[in-house]
């Protein structure tokens, strides 16, 4: 078999290059995994290097798997002595031979997975008498996986504040604990693979001479660890083989650094550069408006990406009234799509947060369409969602034993399993169902009962906020119940643990509160039936015909005829985290860029007039990333040209509209789906469920006699100038305090909230 037939130009010059420091820049679709198996298979049979001198280093082991399969087709065999597998795997079995070459361990450490490593750092809190409510252990712990990314040790770890003077000590006594245990966590396996190497330099040696050629995949989601183990065994022969390309770095959280392409350039002078630009998946449409989304990125190598398919349809762009008709569009058009002869598996719907998903699952199971969902437990089997659907369960039908076992002590209120167990058994005694029973004990001072003080306290309070849920539950929405619980057990303290995962949650809960608010009318009995409905969608056939919903971040390395984008608006992506970093707004422009090349044939991207957040229904800003993509690349209007004047334009909407795919349909106009009919109001919400992502109200002057307002002056949809900030529109107006607290959104600078009396807005026009 001749290796360099059916390869371009560019993989051919990849493949067959001689040894020595070389960057294969592969965007996407470009076959960078093509090259990667065609250059081990080059290297053993064309240049004659024995496998057993290859070390190939991918990030999944299903990279690993697959590359290995695709050489054994190359070479009709397995060669033996090749060294494959991940970063992980690839230290485990390095240090499994060569670990008592370190001070504090044995051959047969353990690894600790999340768990253990969670009870260790909660162990080390303890011991250091460390607030695990002021410094959750899940943060605490990232701050520690953090710093071994970046190979700090606990003896070189400075503290810059409090938190991580905190940190330090934790880590300190963390790391200890672990050698105590002859273990290790998986940041340790690289970590501790780079000190061996640096405390013997005759280890290293050993390795250096055996690894004459190493070759890494996604070169730049490596972190700072994962680079100096790949420098330390390329020593002066310097022959790095690394595909990778900085525009698909979307990792950061986990520790990526696509910086680590410049350290490449730094460290390997001499090292040539290659890019693979032909796509073999995309249109050109479709890659042209990629370029012109990445190009802004000022770390961006240029490259123009070119394939045989010219041409191609354009972009749909559309604008959806709210969430849930966008969901129902997307449903429609695929749909039609179908009609048109595409299976059920070549479409994609994206999405930035898990939370966005939960609108897109419900348009799949009321169009009685199949879906599987990717990275993420369905919404209603998500376990936050689940909780609280218990909490109004047992609120609901206070014989629900299940659903109040669930919760006795979720979040943990000091009601541990030996007072379960009495608790249980004394309800029994009195032939009461466990929730009716803690009522009981709180509303009748004459019951007898068997509990101590402090196990009495916790289950009286309990029972006491169960007796006022259910009195209310039939005074109040269902919305104003939900508030009502989640603020009283302080759930949202429970989930937010200091991590993005933590945010996520909570962000899940906010998007129950959006279901929960859409209909005041809603009786709790008909939400949790439809709340049951929904989340039977886990007995949906799951066959390959299943359209496939996942977030932009589960979508690196895959591929469909026809993708949906949706949420385009700022606050979503890019995400509210990114509005004042430049490195995180950098990132969410290459995640968009991700999901634009993930599409073969067909691409459709929308945002929505209004979306419901935190528990607020509020104007959607369209993304900013819209702007970059050219006006003769998309079939649809712009943001601006479609902006509506004022939340009054909803009472205006169209009632008689067409789908992406030109399908007839429907938009009803009351509000139980899509509350068309009226803007939504959050006014009798506690106030912590008001809160939304947005910066706090910014003032230029501090005028604290300012006059206080009862009546709005701004309108959504008003041109405003600010004489910091300059023109801008207006999105929200709202008197908070005895005053206008305005939302303005500024092109360039993002959205601000302003407190109107000092802030100095004019109108403009």
């Amino acid at each position: 078999m001749d290796l360099l037939a059916n390869l371009n130009p560019a993989q051919r010059e990849a493949v067959s290059a001689p040894p020595g420091a070389l960057l294969v820049v592969a965007g996407p679709g470009s076959g960078k995994t093509r090259v990667l198996t065609h250059r081990i298979a080059y290297l053993i049979r064309e240049m004659h290097v024995s496998p057993w001198n290859i070390l190939a280093v991918t990030f999944t082991n299903k990279a690993a798997r697959e590359m290995e399969h695709r050489i054994e087709q190359l070479l009709d065999g397995r060669p033996q002595g090749l060294n494959m597998g991940t970063f992980h795997a690839i230290c485990v079995r390095l240090l499994r031979r060569e670990v008592e070459q370190l001070t504090h361990y044995q051959r047969d450490f353990v690894i600790f997975d999340t768990a253990d490593q969670l009870q260790v750092v909660k162990q080390a809190m303890a011991e250091h008498n460390v607030d695990d409510k002021k410094f959750p252990p899940p943060k605490i712990l990232n701050g520690i996986s953090a710093a071994k990314n970046d190979l700090i040790t606990p003896d070189e770890y400075m503290a810059t504040n409090y938190v991580s003077e905190v940190t330090r000590r934790v880590y300190e006594r963390y790391q200890m604990t672990l050698r105590v245990n002859n273990a290790m966590d998986f940041d340790d396996l690289l970590m501790n693979t780079v000190l061996l190497f640096d405390q013997r330099p005759d280890v290293l040696a050993k390795y250096q001479d055996r690894y004459h050629h190493i070759l890494v995949d996604e070169f730049q989601d490596t972190n700072a660890t994962q680079y100096r183990l790949l420098r330390l065994l390329t020593g002066e022969r310097n022959s790095l083989f690394a595909v990778g390309d900085s525009d698909q770095s979307i990792y950061k959280w986990r520790g990526a650094d696509y910086r680590n392409i410049e350290n490449f350039y730094r460290d390997f002078p001499q090292s040539r550069t290659i890019l693979l630009q032909q796509n073999y998946r995309s249109t050109q449409l479709i890659l042209d408006a990629a370029i012109e989304v990445i190009r802004r990125n000022r770390d961006h190598i240029p490259k123009k990406l070119f394939t045989e398919r010219s041409g191609g349809a354009k972009i749909v762009l559309r604008e959806a009234y709210n969430e849930s008709d966008e969901a129902a569009t997307i449903v429609s058009t695929i749909e039609s799509l179908m009609l048109k002869g595409y299976n059920g598996n070549s479409f994609a719907v994206m999405y930035r947060t898990n939370a966005q998903s939960r609108a897109i699952e419900e348009a799949f199971v009321q169009a009685g369409l199949p879906y599987r969902l990717v990275g993420a437990t369905q919404f209603y089997q998500r376990r936050e969602i689940k909780d609280i659907i218990a909490y109004l369960r047992v609120v609901h039908n206070p014989f629900d034993g299940v659903s109040f076992n669930r919760i006795l002590n979720v979040p943990t209120r000091g009601i541990g399993q030996q007072t379960q167990a009495q608790f249980a058994t004394w309800a029994a005694g009195l032939g009461l169902q466990p929730a009716e029973a803690l009522i009981r004990l709180a509303t009748d001072p004459d019951v007898q009962h068997p509990f101590n003080g402090r196990a009495h306290n916790a289950l009286y309070t309990f029972g006491s906020l169960l007796t006022a849920w259910v009195a209310m539950r039939d005074r109040v929405s269902v919305g104003e119940l939900l508030d009502a619980i989640l603020e009283q057990i302080n759930f949202r303290a429970y989930l937010e643990d200091g991590t993005e995962e933590g945010e996520d949650r909570w962000a899940n809960v906010m998007e129950l509160r959006n279901v929960a608010g859409i209909d005041d009318a809603l009786s709790l009995s008909d939400f949790l039936q439809q709340v049951a409905l929904v989340a039977e969608t886990d007995n949906i056939d799951r066959d390959a015909q299943a359209a496939t919903l996942l977030t932009l971040h589960a979508a690196k390395g895959l591929e469909f005829p026809v993708v949906f984008i949706t949420g385009l608006e700022e606050g979503l992506l890019p995400h509210s985290r990114s509005m004042d970093d430049e490195e995180e707004m950098a990132e969410e422009r290459r995640l968009l860029y991700v999901g634009l090349t993930r599409a073969r044939d067909e691409l459709y991207l929308s945002h929505a007039f209004r979306r419901t957040s935190w528990g607020d229904s509020s104007v959607a800003v369209p993304s900013r990333f819209l702007a970059d993509i050219p006006e003769n690349l998309i079939d649809g209007q712009r943001p601006g040209a479609r902006r509506r004047e004022s939340i009054d334009r909803a009472s205006m909407w169209d009632t008689s509209r067409t789908s992406w795919a030109g399908t007839s349909r429907t938009v009803p106009s009351n509000a139980g789906r899509g509350g068309y009919d009226r803007p939504r109001s959050n006014a009798g919400s506690p106030e912590p469920y008001q809160k939304t992502r947005l910066p706090k109200p910014v003032a230029e002057d501090d005028e604290p006699d300012a006059p206080r307002r009862t009546a709005a002056q701004f309108k959504t949809g008003q041109k405003v100038r600010h004489k910091k900030f300059g023109e801008g529109t207006v999105i929200e107006s709202k008197i908070t305090g005895g005053d206008e607290e305005v939302t303005v959104a500024f092109p360039g600078t993002g959205i601000k909230r302003l407190a109107a009396s000092i802030a100095g807005l004019e109108p403009v026009g």
